[in-house]
Parts: structure tokens; C-alpha cells; sequence
């Protein structure tokens, strides 16, 4: 199950809660003056913990090395298609509130509105 190339620019490595190695696709882009930080589940080439539970830690670790701050970026999870026919592996793009609880912590992302911020 590999995830292709464009979904992500980059793979990010990180450090989970528990100091384990990790690994997600990134993506930054600047739309309508915000910046957004796009990251995506690698699934089988993710040596640790996926980007759901990496969570603000992920976060954190991505706004350090980019020279970003936190306060100022929107976050967006990407669980990438991987051409399963399993459902729970369609694409999807959820938007992170990190101050929210968990009821509202995510908000799926219409594909129109992803598709305008990637460009």
C-alpha cells in the first residue's frame, strides 16, 4: 500500500510522544494569506506512529524545523487513496483544532476547497 508522490512534497521525520521514530508526507502551501501545513498517513512506510495520534506533537515539531508558528498555520490531516478497495483508504482532508475537544478537534474538507489550496 503505497502512497503516491502527490499527495506529498516532502516525507517529514518525527519523533512521536514516546520518542519513537516517525514519518508523514508534507505539504505547505500560502492561500488566501494563511499558511497551511498538509500532512499525510504514509501507512506501511511509516516506520512509527501515524499522523492522527502524533497529533500537536507533529505539529509542533513541523512549525520548529519550517521556521513556523503554531498560532499561525492550518493544519490539515490527509489520509491519502491508496486504491483499496476498502473504504476507510478514500482520500480525505480534515482540518485540526487543536484547542477544540474531541467532538470538534476534526472537520472533513470538501475536495473543491483542498483542491483551491494545493493549487
Amino acid at each position: 500500500m503505497k502512497v503516491p508522490k502527490e499527495y506529498y512534497d516532502e516525507i517529514f521525520n518525527f519523533n512521536d510522544h514516546w520518542g519513537l521514530p516517525s514519518a508523514c508526507g508534507l505539504k505547505i502551501r500560502q492561500y488566501d494569506g494563511k499558511t497551511y501545513v498538509i500532512v499525510t498517513e504514509l501507512y506501511q512506510e511509516n516506520p512509527g506512529t501515524s499522523i492522527t495520534y502524533a497529533g500537536q506533537t507533529l505539529a509542533e515539531q513541523i512549525c520548529e524545523a519550517k521556521g513556523l508558528d503554531l498560532s499561525n498555520i492550518v493544519y490539515i490531516e490527509c489520509a491519502p487513496d491508496t486504491n483499496s478497495k476498502l473504504s476507510f483508504y478514500d482520500e480525505e482532508y480534515f482540518l485540526v483544532d487543536f484547542d477544540a475537544d474531541l467532538q470538534h478537534k476534526y472537520h472533513q474538507i470538501e475536495k473543491d476547497t483542498i483542491r483551491n489550496i494545493l493549487g
